[in-house]
C-alpha cells in the first residue's frame, strides 16, 4: 500500500518523468506505458526500501529500461534491437526549454479525442493516477477506463501529434485543457452518481493541476479565474454534508465551517484577475462564487450582483446550467412568478428539459410561491431522475416536509 507522502511524490513526478522520456525517445504511447510501470514499481518498492536519493532519476532510469523492453518486444524488434540497446537513458534531471507538464496537458487534450478520453488520459499521464484509481473516482469498471485510455493513445498516435507546444490551434487547445480540468473538478465536487456527495481525490487533483498550469501562465486571466472558482467552491466542502453524509444546501450551511484560507486566496485571485485581464467565463463564475463566499449569512448574499454576473455569463458563455442558475437568481431578486415564467422558456432547451435539476428548481420556485403540492410533486420528480443517492435523499426529504 503506497503511503500518502509517496503517492503525492509519484503524482508530482509522473509528468516530469513522462516528459523526459517522450522528449528523448518519442512515442507517447510506449513511453506512457513504461512510466506507469515505473510508478507501480516505485509504489511497491519505496515503502519497503525507502525513497531513493534521486526519486526522479530512479523513475526515469526504471521507465527507460522498461521502454526499451517494450520496444524490443515490438514486431520489428529484430531490426531495432541493436539501435535501442545502444540508447542511453536520458539525463535523470533534464532541464527542458519548455515545461513538460504544460506540453503533456496540451497533448492529452488533443482535439481528436472526446472529452471523456481527454479526462482519463490527463488524469493518468499528467495526474499520475493509476487506471484503477481513475475507475474508482468515476465509478466505472477498470476495464472501461483502460480501454478509454488505450483508444485515446491510439488516436493521438494516429493524429501524428508531436510532443511540443502547439502553434496555430494554441488557443483552442488551451481552452480544451481548462475545460478538462473543470470537468474533473466538477465531477469531484458533485458526483453525478453513486452514494457520496463528493470525491476529494478528484477535486484535489484538479486544483493541483490548475496550480501547475498557473505557474506556467501567470498572466492568463482564465487560468486564474478557474483556480479561484475551484478554491472558492472547494472551500464550502466541509459544510456540504452532515455527519450522516446527508446533503446540506448552500442556504443552510454552517458558514463557520468554510475554509477561510481558500476563500481569501480565491477572492484575491479573482479580484486581481478581473481588474487586470480580459473577462472570461471562468472569471465570471469565480466572481459569483466570491459573492456567495463573502456573505457571512445566507440572507446577506448580494443577489442583485449575482444576477448581473449571470447576465454577463449568459452573454459570454450561454449554456443550460447557466440558464438554470440565473433563474434562481431572478427569483431571489424579482420574485418566483417571473422566475417561473423564465423557467418555462428555458424548458424548450431539450438538454435542460431532460435534466433533473429543472424539476428541482421548479419545485424550489413553487415552494417560494406557496404552492406546496406543486413543489412536492416536482421534488419527487427530480428525485426519480437523479443518479446521485445523496441528492435523491435530499430531494425526497424536501418533498416529505411539504406533505
Amino acid at each position: 500500500m503506497t503511503t500518502p507522502p509517496i503517492a503525492g511524490l509519484l503524482r508530482e513526478l509522473a509528468p516530469q518523468v513522462l516528459g523526459a522520456l517522450v522528449r528523448r525517445y518519442g512515442g507517447f504511447d510506449t513511453c506512457e506505458d513504461a512510466v506507469q510501470e515505473a510508478l507501480l514499481a516505485a509504489a511497491t518498492q519505496w515503502p519497503v526500501e525507502g525513497i531513493p536519493a534521486s526519486p526522479k532519476g530512479w523513475l526515469i532510469t526504471t521507465a527507460s529500461r522498461r521502454r526499451i523492453e517494450l520496444w524490443r518486444a515490438d514486431t520489428a524488434r529484430q531490426r531495432r534491437e541493436e539501435t535501442v540497446a545502444a540508447l542511453a537513458p536520458p539525463d535523470p534531471d533534464p532541464a527542458p526549454a519548455v515545461d513538460d507538464s504544460l506540453t503533456l496537458l496540451l497533448l492529452c487534450c488533443h482535439p481528436s479525442l472526446t472529452a471523456p478520453s481527454q479526462v482519463a488520459l490527463t488524469l493518468r499521464a499528467v495526474g499520475g493516477l493509476t487506471t484503477a484509481e481513475i475507475a474508482r473516482a468515476f465509478l466505472v469498471p477498470e476495464a472501461t477506463i483502460a480501454q478509454r485510455i488505450s483508444r485515446a493513445k491510439q488516436r493521438v498516435k494516429a493524429a501524428g501529434a508531436e510532443f511540443r507546444l502547439p502553434g496555430a490551434d494554441r488557443a483552442e487547445r488551451f481552452a480544451a485543457v481548462l475545460q478538462v480540468l473543470y470537468l474533473i473538478f466538477t465531477e469531484g465536487h458533485t458526483v453525478s452518481s453513486g452514494a457520496v456527495v463528493n470525491r476529494v481525490e478528484l477535486t484535489a487533483e484538479a486544483i493541483r493541476l490548475v496550480r501547475q498550469l498557473r505557474a506556467e501562465l501567470p498572466e492568463d486571466g482564465e487560468v486564474a479565474g478557474l483556480l479561484a472558482l475551484m478554491l472558492l467552491t472547494e472551500a464550502r466542502r466541509p459544510a456540504r454534508t452532515r455527519a450522516d453524509g446527508a446533503l446540506v444546501p448552500l442556504a443552510e450551511q454552517d458558514r463557520r465551517r468554510w475554509d477561510a484560507g481558500a476563500i481569501a486566496e480565491g477572492v484575491e485571485l479573482i479580484t486581481t484577475s478581473l481588474a487586470t485581464t480580459p473577462v472570461g467565463p471562468y472569471q465570471l463564475q469565480a466572481a459569483i462564487a466570491a459573492v456567495h463566499a463573502e456573505a457571512a449569512k445566507a440572507e446577506d448574499t448580494d443577489w442583485p450582483q449575482i444576477l448581473t454576473l449571470y447576465d454577463l455569463l449568459r452573454t459570454v458563455a450561454p449554456g443550460p446550467m447557466v440558464t438554470l442558475n440565473r433563474v434562481v437568481a431572478v427569483a431571489m431578486v424579482r420574485g418566483p412568478d417571473l422566475a417561473l415564467a423564465e423557467l418555462a422558456d428555458a424548458e424548450r432547451d431539450p438538454v435542460l428539459a431532460k435534466h433533473y435539476r429543472l424539476d428541482a428548481v421548479r419545485a424550489h420556485l413553487l415552494d417560494q410561491r406557496g404552492d406546496r403540492e406543486g413543489a412536492r410533486e416536482h421534488y419527487l420528480a427530480a428525485a426519480r431522475r437523479t443518479l446521485s443517492i445523496p441528492e435523491r435523499a435530499y430531494l425526497e426529504s424536501r418533498a416529505a416536509l411539504l406533505a
